[in-house]
């Protein structure tokens, strides 16, 4: 089971762990995270599961896709580590991946 390292908006740091396929979003929802809203449940619609991933798992992450990529242009927190939670998914490969909960629009 992949284990995703969650870092929230006051810095505390939690681990968490996650089976095979699940979103980022969902293992973050999942284990009581409220800071991360995810209001559209993760099709890709808005942009509010907004997170930073570590530089470190930048290139084992999914490529960043287009629409991901338009709804991230709509928030002011956007950096060059900037995703939504919901387009990256767990697997063996990015186990003990780091992201952290970006600020709220």
């Amino acid at each position: 089971m992949p284990k995703l390292v969650v870092v929230n908006r006051a810095g505390d740091e939690k681990e968490i762990e996650a089976g095979n396929g699940v979103s980022v979003m969902e293992a973050i929802r999942d284990a009581g995270f409220d800071e991360l809203l995810a209001l559209c449940g993760g099709c890709c619609s808005c942009a509010t599961c907004h997170v930073y991933v570590d530089p470190a798992f930048a290139d084992k992450v999914e490529k960043l896709g287009e629409d991901e990529n338009d709804l991230l242009d709509s928030t002011d927190h956007r950096t060059d580590n900037s995703r939504l939670s919901c387009q990256i998914h767990l697997n063996d490969a990015v186990d003990g991946l780091k992201v952290t909960i970006a600020p709220e629009d």
